[in-house]
C-alpha cells in the first residue's frame, strides 16, 4: 500500500505531496515540526508534543493551521491511513507561502504536512541490547534550540561526523565542557549511586516529551533524578549512561569518544526505564 501524507488540506500519495518553492520553511527554515512514536497501535505521549509545538508556534509568532482538535485529527488520520501500527508520525508547521522577504508576510496562512510511517521496533530492541556509541562536539548551534525548528544543519553536520566516527550520536558541548544535548535527542547519566542526572531544560537544551515521561518512570521505579549540569569526564566515568527521544525512548550509551562506558555494555537502569516506559506514558488510539 503507498504512503499517504497530508498537506494543506489535501490527503496524497506521498511520491505527489509538495509544497510550494516559496514556502517560508524551505527558503527560511521559517518552520516548526515535531516527531511522535506510534507504538502498538497507540500516539505516544502526542498531548505533549502537540503542547510544545504550540509553544514553539507561539515563541516564533506562528499561528495554528487550524484548530487543535482538527489538528489531532489529522495526525490521527495520517496514521490510520497509512496503517502504522509501530512507527513515528512527523508534523510541521511553516509560516506559509508569500514572495521572499525577510520580515513576516501580512495576512500569511500557516502550512501544515503531516507523515507517517512504519518503523520496526526490532531494530531499537536490537540497539537498546548492544548500546550505542556516542562522540561529543563543540556546541555552534543558535542560542533558542528549546524551540523546536526545522533549522537543523549543525545537528545533521555533527551526526554525520559521529557516523565517519562509528557512532550513532554527537552530544554537544559547551564552553565549560558540560554535556548539552545530543543531536536529536537528550543526554543522561547514571551515577554510581544510581541517580539520573540530566541537564537542567530552563535554556540550552531541548525539553524533550520523552525526557519529560521519563521523570515519571523513573520515580514508579523509585529512582532520584537530578537536574544539573555534568562534563564530560563525568559522564565518562558514571555508571551508565543513554540518551531518550521519541523514536529511541532510552537508549544506552556505551561509549563517549571512544572510551568504555563502565564495563562497555548496557546497564541495568536504562533498561529499566526503557522497558516501563509504555505503561507510563500517555497513550491515544491511532
Amino acid at each position: 500500500m503507498p504512503r499517504i501524507s497530508y498537506v494543506n488540506g489535501r490527503y496524497a500519495p506521498h511520491a505527489d505531496a509538495y509544497v510550494h518553492i516559496e514556502d517560508r520553511g524551505y527558503q527560511f527554515a521559517d518552520a516548526v515540526y515535531e516527531v511522535c512514536e506510534v507504538a502498538k497501535g497507540y500516539i505516544v505521549d502526542m498531548a505533549g508534543h502537540l503542547d510544545r509545538l504550540g509553544r514553539s508556534l507561539d515563541e516564533l509568532r506562528m499561528a495554528w493551521p487550524m484548530s487543535r482538535a482538527a489538528f489531532e485529527i489529522v495526525v490521527r488520520e495520517v496514521v490510520r491511513r497509512n496503517r502504522v501500527m509501530n512507527g513515528l508520525v512527523y508534523i510541521q508547521v511553516s509560516r506559509g507561502v508569500a514572495p521572499r522577504d525577510f520580515l513576516f508576510p501580512a495576512g500569511g496562512r500557516s502550512s501544515l504536512v503531516v507523515t507517517a510511517r512504519k518503523v520496526n521496533p526490532a531494530i531499537n530492541a536490537g540497539k537498546a541490547e548492544a548500546g550505542i556509541k556516542v562522540i561529543t562536539v563543540p556546541e555552534n548551534r543558535w542560542d533558542r534550540v528549546d524551540i523546536k525548528t526545522v533549522g537543523l544543519l549543525p545537528n545533521v553536520l555533527a551526526k554525520e561526523q559521529a557516523k565517519a566516527a562509528g557512532a550513532q550520536e554527537a552530544w554537544f558541548v559547551d564552553a565549560d565542557g558540560n554535556v548539552k544535548e545530543g543531536g536529536s535527542s537528550n543526554a543522561w547519566i547514571v551515577t554510581k549511586d544510581g541517580v539520573l542526572v540530566t541537564r537542567p531544560a530552563d535554556h540550552g537544551i531541548l525539553r524533550g516529551i520523552t525526557r519529560t515521561t521519563l521523570f515519571k518512570v523513573a520515580a514508579g521505579l523509585g529512582l532520584k533524578v537530578e537536574e544539573r549540569y555534568f562534563s564530560v569526564q563525568e559522564a565518562k566515568e558514571a555508571r551508565e549512561a543513554f540518551i531518550s527521544s521519541a523514536t529511541t525512548i532510552a537508549m544506552p550509551v556505551v561509549a563517549i569518544d571512544g572510551a568504555p562506558i563502565a564495563n562497555g555494555h548496557p546497564g541495568s537502569v536504562v533498561l529499566s526505564l526503557r522497558q516501563a516506559f509504555f505503561d507510563v506514558a500517555e497513550k491515544r488510539p491511532a
